[in-house]
Order: structure tokens, then C-alpha cells, then sequence
């Protein structure tokens, strides 16, 4: 018996190739389409993203449309915080290990594949697909983990039906180390394969109290890794990995005072709460009556063409575009203010002293409330200096602007500093 994990709901070689041989090439292929080497997310953030190999890939998303910011006033949309089955199956498709539909619902999945094998040849083919589903509700410190086992199928001659399958959800590692974690729900533990078709969905739930973090937000962050592993029944034996492991996920707790239910509603024990630690986009539309449209459009032309914005700079490539080079927020006043001065200083130098005649204001990227700001290279002098984009703009989009952002870092628990990070995506 050999044993493949290959991404969940790809197409897997039929028995005949196996024989054949060609099917050999072909799992070969799969198995490396699901990154062997990378255990995390390219998507994650904070300490985490160290402790294993992210993926190469992109995670799955949910499409970035105006649609979802439609309203009277400017607010960032709820995040989402339920995903279905079928959400995460379509969000994965047939070669994703991970889709993220918001910072508090994501899922990843992976088949796994057995080759019966008598005489050095394959008799047999067996298979099932796990996808699991983490999910947060609002202001909660409690995850909810769904297990789905599904795709049971069999082919030729297999010992399948009695293999046993153990199931576990593990947190190898906490940042600080020791947190203590309470579980609940109903895992599988170890079912046979034949068990695990009757019953197919399991759930648990994680809970960090607070107090358990470090620094002044008592943040805590982790990894949780699904493993699923099998031996082989009586009369046969197994080569290759026995089972595999999903992708790593990497929840956070937090108790920000700057952030929703910092005192638990009067119960410390239920104060913050948890959020997945992953890159995130805030939504901008630079469409016409939008009303950050012109904001929106001023971050499109830094994006698309920099060597046009303002102040000049050769080499200017801004920040906040993919996750592998984000916007970290700070809630440092201090620091915001100068970020402002810095961008107002430049609005002067280019548009002159009355260039907010007319009802403009100086509006820039990256925002005054990140770490990213105008006046970043008086903090840290090994940046590049002017790496930042400053233009007069109508003062009503700028304030729309603002305020879409302040909503989006609320609702999604941005919280200060470089263990966490959000991008841009600009609707047009």
C-alpha cells in the first residue's frame, strides 16, 4: 500500500493508468501542486509566518467588488464570519490548499490517496477528501473547527474498508510558549475508513482566556495544524508517508483597548477576541460617485504609475500592494501626526501654499496611520526616503476615505504593529 496527498478534489489517475504506469507521472505532479515543502499560507502574518514555509501561491479569496460596499455612508463591509461546505470546496477548487473568505472564515483541504499494491503491482485504489473549515464569531475569543470528510471511493482490490484513520487538530507551537487552551466538540479520534463515510462531518472549538499575551494588547498567536494519518489493516503493509497534514492555521487572540470588547462587556474573562492572523484587503472604489473615488483613484495612479505622483522619487514602488509587502497599521498619535506634516510639507512644496483652495486637503499614501507613512524615514533611516505619494484631492472623498479605513481596521481587528498587515485593492 502506497499513500499521496494531492489537493483536495483533484483529479486523481485511474486504476488502468496506475497499472499502465502513466499514472505514476501523474501523481507525481499532484503531489507537488500541493507544496510538500510549505505548511502555511502565503497570506499569514506575525510570528507564524516564520515557524514553517508558506506557500508560493496566492491563496483562494472572495472577489473584491464595489458591490460590497454599498451603503449611504462610508464603512467598510462586516467580514465574513460562517462559511459552508460548499463555499470552502469552490473556494479551493481542484488545486488550492487554502481559500480565506475573511480574517474570522477560512478552510483548507487536501485528498488522500492509497494504491493497494500485491506483487509490486496495483491491484486497488482508495480515497476520501478532508476539508476543514475555521470559523470566528463576532467578538468571541472561541474558534470553531469543522472537519468534512468526503469523496469515499474505492477500485479494485482494497483493504480499505477496515484501514484506520486517526484525525487531530494540533497547536505545535504558541507565541508566548505555554498558553493552555480549552477544547471542546466532538472529533473523530481513529474510525475506519468505512466509519468515517457514515459519519463524514466533526467539529471542535479552541478557547485562549485572555491574559495568556504579551505586551499591553495580550496578544497570543499560534498555529493549529489538522494531521490525518492511517495504517495499514491486517494483511497488508505501507510505504510512503502514512497520512499527511493539511496547511497549517494561524489564529490570534487580542485584547486591544482601541479595539471591540476590550473589557468582555464587564466579564474579564470574555474580553477581545480571536481573529485568523492573515493579510487582509481594505476595498477602495475608484468609480465614478463612489465616494472615495478620487482617494481611490490617487492610490491606483501610485500603484500603476509612481514615477508620475508626487514627491518625485526614481525607484518609488509603495507598499500595501501584495502580502508579501503589506501596511502595518500604528495607533501612535504622535507618529500619525508627523506622518501628516510630512505629506502636508509636500503637498506645499508641489501645489504651493494654497493648495487646498478650492475645498481640498492633502491626501496621502500610504496612509497616516501606518508604520509606512510620509515621515517612516525619520523613524527608520534605512528606507528609502519619498517612497510615498501625496496629492490635493476634494476634502469630502479624502474624509470618506478616512473613514472607510478607520471602519475596515475595526472591523477586521487590525491591530498596531508588524505582527499584522492589510493590503489595498482598488475597484475601478
Amino acid at each position: 500500500m502506497e499513500s499521496y496527498v494531492l489537493p483536495a478534489g483533484a483529479a486523481k489517475p485511474s486504476l488502468q493508468d496506475l497499472r499502465s504506469g502513466s499514472g505514476m507521472q501523474r501523481l507525481q505532479e499532484l503531489a507537488a501542486q500541493a507544496e510538500p515543502e510549505a505548511r502555511l499560507p502565503l497570506e499569514t502574518v506575525g510570528p507564524a509566518a516564520s515557524y514553517a514555509p508558506l506557500s508560493h501561491r496566492a491563496s483562494g479569496v472572495v472577489p473584491v467588488s464595489h458591490g460590497a460596499l454599498a451603503g449611504t455612508s462610508a464603512t467598510a463591509p462586516e467580514p465574513a464570519r460562517t462559511m459552508t461546505f460548499d463555499e470552502c470546496k469552490k473556494g479551493l477548487g481542484s488545486d488550492k490548499s487554502f481559500f480565506v473568505k475573511s480574517r474570522f472564515a477560512v478552510c483548507d483541504g487536501a485528498s488522500f490517496l492509497q494504491t493497494w499494491v500485491r506483487n509490486n503491482q496495483p491491484v486497488g485504489e482508495s480515497m476520501f477528501n478532508v476539508r476543514v473549515v475555521g470559523t470566528i464569531a463576532k467578538n468571541s475569543r472561541t474558534i470553531d473547527f469543522r472537519y468534512y470528510f468526503t469523496d469515499f471511493a474505492t477500485t479494485g482490490t482494497t483493504g480499505a474498508a477496515t484501514m484506520p484513520i486517526t484525525t487531530k487538530g494540533n497547536i505545535p507551537q504558541s507565541w508566548p510558549a505555554g498558553a493552555k487552551y480549552t477544547r471542546g466538540g466532538q472529533m473523530p479520534g481513529t474510525k475506519t475508513f468505512t466509519q468515517l463515510k457514515a459519519q463524514r462531518t466533526f467539529h471542535e472549538t479552541v478557547t485562549a482566556k485572555p491574559g495568556q499575551g504579551s505586551r499591553s494588547l495580550d496578544v497570543l498567536f499560534a498555529v493549529y495544524e489538522p494531521a490525518i494519518s492511517y495504517a495499514p489493516p491486517p494483511g497488508w503493509t505501507m510505504t510512503g508517508g502514512q497520512g499527511g497534514k493539511l496547511f497549517m492555521l494561524a489564529p490570534r487572540w487580542e485584547s486591544a483597548s482601541y479595539l471591540a470588547n476590550s473589557t468582555g462587556g464587564g466579564n474579564p474573562h470574555k474580553k477581545g477576541a480571536a481573529t485568523f492572523s492573515y493579510v487582509t484587503a481594505l476595498a477602495l472604489s475608484a468609480k465614478q460617485g463612489a465616494e472615495e473615488q478620487a482617494e481611490a483613484a490617487h492610490i491606483r495612479q501610485a500603484f500603476l504609475v509612481p514615477q508620475d505622483t508626487k514627491p518625485y522619487m526614481s525607484a518609488k514602488k509603495v507598499p500595501g500592494q501584495t502580502a508579501k509587502d503589506p501596511l502595518h497599521r500604528t495607533v501612535s498619535s504622535a507618529r500619525i501626526d508627523k506622518n501628516r506634516a510630512a505629506a502636508v510639507k509636500q503637498c506645499k512644496r508641489y501645489w504651493g501654499p494654497n493648495y487646498a483652495s478650492g475645498g481640498k486637503e492633502c491626501d496621502e499614501y500610504p496612509f497616516a496611520s501606518t508604520y509606512e507613512g510620509a515621515a517612516e524615514a525619520e523613524y527608520d533611516p534605512e528606507v528609502r526616503k519619498f517612497n510615498f505619494s501625496v496629492k490635493p484631492i476634494p476634502k469630502d472623498d479624502n474624509q470618506a476615505g478616512g473613514l472607510l479605513l478607520k471602519s475596515f481596521y475595526a472591523k477586521n481587528r487590525i491591530i498596531d504593529g508588524l505582527d499584522d498587515g492589510f493590503i489595498v485593492k482598488i475597484v475601478s
